[in-house]
């Protein structure tokens, strides 16, 4: 099993030992970049908020410390589409 296969359908910011959705909160697809197939739990978003989020990664370009950048899918809200990689604040 490679990385990705391993991170698909595992929840961002989850515990490592409970990293599976939960039934009672609503996720969010990752599409494309580092964290490709990982769920961002939306559970307090509202649907038409500008859904841009900036995630904490060691695995984008940037290494440990990096970010990376996902923006809401205008026509299917259930997805967050990668807009690129940026550095930590140092």
């Amino acid at each position: 099993m490679d990385e990705a296969e391993f991170l698909r359908g595992r929840v961002y910011g989850a515990d490592h030992d409970d990293a599976g959705p939960r039934p009672d909160r609503a996720y969010a697809e990752l599409v494309g970049g580092p964290l490709d197939g990982l769920l961002l739990d939306v559970t307090d978003r509202a649907d038409q908020e500008p859904g841009e989020v900036e995630l904490t990664t060691e695995i984008g370009r940037y290494g440990p410390g990096g970010r990376t950048l996902y923006a809401r899918r205008p026509t299917d809200t259930t997805r967050f589409d990668w807009r690129g990689d940026a550095p930590g604040t140092p």
